[in-house]
């Protein structure tokens, strides 16, 4: 497909995605939470999901996946029974309604403290530029010479390249909504500099991907929790409750994939999660034998959790997109737009 048609059906998809949220806020929003409501909205998920099928550029692709089958649909999913960040009292505005439903935003929440343990972090307003900087040098520069370098090399440059994307995006999505439609509300940051994690509960709990783990926090983890914990001892519930969050995350991501590549899953990505899934409910489990009796110096466990997460990636959530060219496609592309 031409760029210019791509472009077109890019818009017309977020026209129609825009129309099927205003339903939702006009229609469903007045029916009572629970089964009546969810039966309202079913409509949509459908929708939501054919919707990006038609695009093939990885940039335009990836948000119509994440923000409308992704994160939109779990949206919806909580908004049926009163929950999600579409669920508030007093009703929320049209707009807001929209943006939150439709982007990678949400409510400040303080169920979990963002925060930094190290003396060196820069502000925002600072490491913004840098790793837009990083990032142009890494797409412009440092893949000319891929085929020289070490594969671990080639893989830590794939996993910057995919996180400085990913966090500049998102926080380019949330301030230009900030600006323009003029929230009067905190929005929470997408990222916590997850290269500063010292254990995996940390990075995917507290620093990576924020947004899809507060969804994936309410939708999955809260309700299994709450099921399993009557039957299983509290430890016992968090261990199951995490190893299934895992496992739909990692379900997601083959989604993700296959949208992205039109490949059927191999299934590689979804035992990259149930083995980070396994570690995680694992390190819980130790952290709660040993009662802080016992702790690695956060140099030394940071190292660990950094190793291990390159080193599983590399072998595990790189090796269909890898196989199927996904890098020189996403590589290609970006070069093409930073340089128009």
């Amino acid at each position: 497909m031409e760029d210019g048609e791509e472009l077109k059906t890019f818009i017309s998809i977020w026209i129609i995605a825009i129309l099927s949220i205003c339903y939702c806020y006009l229609i469903p929003a007045r029916i009572s939470h629970g089964v009546p409501r969810l039966l309202s909205l079913l409509p949509i998920i459908p929708v939501f999901s054919i919707l990006p099928l038609p695009i093939s550029t990885v940039h335009l692709a990836f948000p119509a996946f994440f923000f409308l089958v992704w994160l939109g649909n779990f949206k919806l999913l909580l908004f049926a029974f009163n929950c999600g960040p579409l669920s508030s009292t007093p009703r929320l505005p049209l707009r807001t309604f929209i943006s939150l439903a439709l982007l990678p935003i949400n409510h400040k929440q303080s169920h979990y403290k963002i925060s930094n343990p190290f003396p060196f972090s820069l502000p925002k307003t600072i490491l913004l530029p840098v790793k837009a900087a990083i990032l142009a040098v890494i797409v412009l520069h440092a893949y000319e010479y891929k085929e020289n370098l070490h594969w671990t090399v080639v893989i830590v440059l794939y996993f910057t390249h995919m996180y400085l994307s990913f966090e500049l995006g998102f926080a380019i999505t949330a301030i230009l909504a900030k600006i323009f439609l003029g929230f009067d509300f905190e929005i929470d940051p997408q990222f916590n500099e997850p290269y500063l994690a010292t254990s995996l509960q940390d990075f995917w709990g507290r620093r990576w991907n924020l947004v899809s783990s507060s969804i994936l926090r309410a939708s999955v983890y809260n309700p299994v929790r709450a099921m399993c914990t009557p039957n299983l001892s509290r430890l016992h519930g968090q261990m199951l409750a995490i190893f299934v969050t895992f496992v739909v995350s990692g379900l997601m991501h083959e989604l993700m994939f296959f949208y992205l590549m039109r490949v059927w899953p191999t299934w590689e990505v979804t035992w990259f999660f149930v083995l980070h899934g396994l570690c995680t409910a694992t390190e819980v489990a130790v952290k709660d034998a040993v009662k802080g009796r016992f702790q690695l110096h956060r140099m030394v466990s940071g190292l660990l959790t950094l190793v291990f997460l390159f080193v599983t990636a590399g072998w595990l959530f790189l090796a269909q997109p890898l196989k199927n060219g996904l890098d020189t496609k996403v590589i290609n592309e970006f070069s093409v737009l930073l340089k128009i």
